[in-house]
């Protein structure tokens, strides 16, 4: 008999001060009335390792599968989960130009995390007024001021 997934929604979010430079990531969970902040950063990162960074570290925070409602404002993570992984899977983790993939070991962290839920990909315009979204833009930066 298997048991009901928690249904959890989650706001994800990078900054980076300088492409590279040092940056923050934040992620923001809901589940029924409880609401859990994280949120951290890099000396020396980029702006999509961030992003990446987030959702991995979210996902990670919940202790037993859930059922994922995962609304994120990058492109990057969405083009890579909705289309560019299964390429890059077949291919051995490089490009249809047979290059390797860039920040191939979050990408790896990443799809190992979704494995363990079930997660609806949202994606969010940033910084339009998107209450989840902008909480966990504001974490993200918090990542970058307390390094």
């Amino acid at each position: 008999m298997s048991e009901t997934r928690q249904d959890v929604e989650i706001w994800t979010d990078g900054a980076c001060k300088g492409n590279p430079g040092p940056g923050g990531w934040g992620a923001l969970l809901r589940a029924d009335d409880r609401e859990k902040e994280l949120w951290g950063g890099e000396a020396a990162t980029t702006n999509n390792r961030m992003e990446l960074t987030a959702v991995i570290e979210a996902l990670r925070a919940l202790k037993r599968p859930c059922a994922v409602v995962l609304h994120v404002d990058s492109t990057y993570v969405m083009q890579g989960m909705s289309s560019w992984i299964v390429g890059w899977k077949k291919n051995g983790w490089r490009t249809a130009a047979k290059k390797p993939v860039k920040n191939d070991d979050l990408w790896r962290a990443l799809d190992e995390e979704v494995g363990r839920h079930d997660v609806r990909w949202v994606w969010v315009k940033g910084h339009a007024g998107d209450p989840g979204n902008e909480r966990a833009d504001q974490l993200a930066n918090r990542g970058v001021a307390e390094l």
